[in-house]
């Protein structure tokens, strides 16, 4: 049994990687791909009659270090200078915008038809407002370096934001002043904290000479997240400040206290780091998706109750790209169907507590956003082509 189940899960993640290859050529992203697989297992288990342990818990473990794992991902490839500023600058505002825009017009139309309350209704928007960038990264790969660059960043900044907006409304009764004045305090703490764990993190792995280096590393970098989230800090800071000075360390070359770090040493390291980072984020984020897929019922999939409204909302987060592109003087052809749900929607919604979720927000809306976002995004992209010429962004 062991060794028939050891076959069976490698089997299942070489057809991951073979997904990921071919992604590029068909323009099919993976994520469609792992989803179908994980549901075709479900039928399969189903009709052998096998008996497999309740899998639930283990999706929420999965998508937080995943999640980590992205934004590290992504932060590492990241160059901060000043001619990047605009760029940064620009990405910015185009996850932050959207998101608002997107969560405040799905609340205003859950707070009419399905509660009394908007802070519950805005909580039950917010999973749709963030861009996932565990698809959206490796879905860009043919595009232009500038766009891919303004991808990475924006798609990281609606990571972390549309977590800090969740907790931000979940754990305030009331939202006032002083809520606000907490929320800052908060931040404040955790940019503290995460340019301490930076440095500390940093300097092991400069020095550290024991043959099993990343692992402690990667182990303390997710209790560091972890402890913040346990006191509701906003965490995925730590992340990207974390992958981002990893990712730098040829600006701080000519300091001299950066010759505590033996920055020739740490600079052959991080290139090791980046490695196996790509290799594990791989690994997890094929496992969550598949997982999912392998959870998702077939009434959920084809539900007609939901189906209408997850048309709607993919409308509305289209539309408004369009607006937010338009109006940051950004490229539309390519850009505007890159925005999927994915990952970070999964994990928000399975936050909202039994007492704050909505009938309507239910695993059947959720699943068809994702994959009618996605679709959309994989047809766009078809239908744009893949142009490697640099427009200015």
């Amino acid at each position: 049994m062991e060794t028939s189940l050891i076959i069976f899960i490698c089997a299942l993640l070489l057809l991951a990687y073979l997904f990921d290859i071919s992604s590029a050529l068909t323009k099919i992203p993976s994520v469609i791909l792992l989803l179908l697989l994980g549901w075709l297992v479900k039928q399969a288990v189903t009709a052998l009659n096998l008996k497999i342990p309740d899998l639930n818990p283990v999706l929420p473990v999965l998508g937080t270090i995943g999640l980590i794992l992205i934004v590290l991902e992504g932060a590492l490839e990241l160059e901060i200078n000043r001619e990047k500023t605009r760029v940064i600058n620009k990405a910015f505002l185009l996850a932050l915008v959207p998101m608002l825009l997107v969560a405040f017009i799905i609340a205003t139309t859950l707070f009419d038809i399905e509660t009394d309350s908007y802070k519950t209704a805005l909580l039950n928007a917010i999973p749709f407002c963030v861009i996932s960038s565990a698809i959206a990264i490796p879905s860009v790969r043919s595009l232009s370096p500038q766009k891919r660059e303004l991808v990475i960043y924006e798609s990281s900044f609606s990571d972390i934001t549309g977590v800090l907006f969740f907790n931000f409304i979940a754990l305030n009764g009331a939202i006032n002043g002083l809520t606000f004045m907490h929320f800052g305090f908060q931040l404040l703490i955790i940019i503290a904290v995460s340019f301490a764990s930076v440095l500390v993190l940093s300097f092991m792995l400069g020095h550290i000479s024991h043959h099993v280096t990343y692992t402690p590393i990667i182990l303390l970098m997710i209790l560091i997240y972890a402890i913040s989230k346990q006191f509701h800090l906003p965490g995925l800071l730590f992340i990207l400040v974390f992958g981002l000075f990893l990712g730098n360390l040829d600006k701080f070359s000519n300091s001299k206290w950066f010759s505590i770090f033996r920055p020739s040493k740490l600079e052959k390291e991080v290139t090791k780091f980046k490695g196996i980072t790509n290799e594990v984020t791989f690994l997890v984020r094929a496992l969550f998706f598949l997982l999912f897929g392998y959870l998702m019922e077939t009434s959920e999939l084809l539900s007609l109750e939901s189906l209408p409204w997850a048309a709607v909302i993919v409308t509305i987060i289209f539309l408004v790209r369009w607006f937010s592109l338009s109006i940051f003087n950004l490229p539309v052809k390519t850009l505007l169907f890159v925005a999927p749900r994915g990952l970070i929607t999964i994990l928000l919604f399975l936050s909202i507590m039994p007492d704050q979720s909505l009938p309507l927000v239910n695993k059947s809306l959720i699943i068809q956003t994702i994959i009618l976002s996605v679709l959309v995004m994989m047809f766009g992209l078809m239908l744009t082509g893949t142009r490697k010429e640099d427009e200015a962004l």
